[in-house]
């Protein structure tokens, strides 16, 4: 009977460590994507805290970084995985992730909106929201970051 009891918490042990390498091993390209667009953001612009990072996958990938300038101001960074051109707007110039779900509501009666993200497609920074609509189909509604214009829809009947 000890020997089962040890064989099998050895066999949970052992399934533990490998799920943990998995996981580890899943994550490292994301980090080290992270950590390249920091320090590519961190060359130029005065990035001094980092709250947030992402890849936005869209016509392209799109690293975005929401952060704090040296003054303390909240910037978002946009930097495409392509051309690795920097592009940096202050928070407060630009809609805010409440401000962009409520243009999706003027137009949309969304069953449940899932997620809400900063991306940039063709070089204009946008908010992508993703949603379900009343038939429970997955929905894609995208505004303009800097003046709240609606970009594009992705609908499904």
């Amino acid at each position: 009977m000890k020997k089962w009891i040890i064989f099998l918490v050895l066999f949970v042990l052992v399934f533990v460590g490998v799920l943990i390498k998995v996981y580890f091993t899943a994550v490292s390209p994301l980090k080290t994507e992270e950590k390249k667009a920091v320090a590519l953001a961190k060359d130029k612009v005065q990035l001094s805290q980092v709250d947030d990072f992402h890849i936005y996958n869209g016509l392209e990938s799109v690293d975005v970084i929401e952060g704090k300038n040296k003054k303390g101001e909240k910037i978002i960074v946009w930097i495409p995985q392509k051309t690795k051109k920097v592009i940096v707007k202050k928070a407060k110039d630009g809609l805010t992730q409440n401000d962009a779900i409520d243009k999706l509501l003027q137009e949309k009666k969304p069953k449940k909106i899932i997620s809400v993200r900063l991306g940039m497609e063709k070089n204009i920074p946008l908010w992508e929201i993703y949603y379900r609509s009343d038939n429970n189909l997955i929905n894609y509604y995208y505004v303009q970051f800097d003046t709240g214009e609606w970009l594009k829809k992705i609908e499904n009947f």
